[in-house]
């Protein structure tokens, strides 16, 4: 057997043995960024599994980032939550960044919600915005490199629509009736750990993106090699600047912060698309 897939058949077998004892078949997936772990204690009924305790399992070292599976009812649906992510800039290898996506696939998820913190590259986005992710670029290597997991899905995945176009109707639907100001836009991923330069704004900017981060893609490309529909939100927590600008400084403390705020908005959108689901 690859030992890829032995180890996302360990882990995931871990984690049914404790859900099926608790009589719990998640069908959606969500994965919370930095600062926006708060939407897992709006689940109700919710079990904890550490992923330090998972055989096999990666740990969250990334600020916000708690490290553990939340399971429950959220909008009266099972979900598993990621209540932090892992990231390639952790020094994982792709396999480990996303085998907590291979996992939820095993555990039966049927869509995938991701979240993220970015940075605002289109200049008319201001702190605070949610930003509906309709596309990406992505820059961090792709995690389907090597041979292909057969079991998951086909050597060479469409990735045409990346984020469900259904799903994305569906937000801006419940985003008019919930008199929120949704932005969409094409979110641009890079390993980081460090934060942009500004004619790296510049150039991201250029080449159509509207958000920048360190996240995401890997998992949704995964995602939609096993078929699964994607929703994508990103909360802008600083804002491009001008080159010339010599004062500014980017805060990874101060981006948590901004995060943490705009939540709330996220957590009732997220909540009003998985009840219709």
């Amino acid at each position: 057997m690859d030992p890829r897939l032995e180890k996302i058949n360990q882990a995931a077998a871990y984690v049914k043995e404790i859900l099926d004892n608790e009589g719990l078949a998640p069908k959606i997936g969500i994965v919370l960024g930095s600062g926006l772990g708060r939407l897992s204690d709006d689940i109700e009924n919710p079990v904890t599994i550490p992923y330090k305790n998972i055989p096999g399992f990666p740990v969250s070292t990334a600020i916000g980032h708690k490290g553990n599976f939340i399971v429950g009812s959220l909008a009266g649906k099972t979900v598993i939550a990621m209540q932090g992510r892992l990231h390639y800039y952790e020094g994982y290898d792709m396999d480990m960044v996303v085998l907590p996506i291979r996992v939820m696939k095993v555990l039966g998820i049927e869509y995938l919600f991701v979240s993220n913190a970015a940075g605002g590259v289109n200049m008319s986005f201001q702190t605070g915005d949610l930003m509906i992710i309709t596309d990406h670029i992505n820059q961090i290597p792709n995690p389907l490199i090597g041979p292909n997991l057969d079991e998951f899905g086909p050597r060479f995945p469409d990735m045409t629509r990346p984020y469900d176009p259904r799903l994305i109707a569906m937000a801006e639907e419940i985003g008019k009736e919930m008199g929120l100001n949704l932005r969409k836009g094409v979110y641009f991923a890079c390993t980081g750990p460090t934060y942009e330069t500004p004619h790296e704004y510049k150039y991201m900017r250029v080449v159509g993106a509207d958000a920048v981060g360190m996240s995401t893609t890997p998992e949704v490309i995964v995602a939609r090699h096993a078929d699964i529909p994607v929703f994508g939100m990103s909360v802008i927590t600083d804002v491009a600047h001008d080159p010339e600008d010599t004062d500014y400084v980017t805060d990874g403390e101060e981006i948590v912060r901004q995060a943490d705020a705009a939540a709330t908005k996220m957590i009732a959108l997220f909540k009003g698309l998985i009840g219709r689901l």
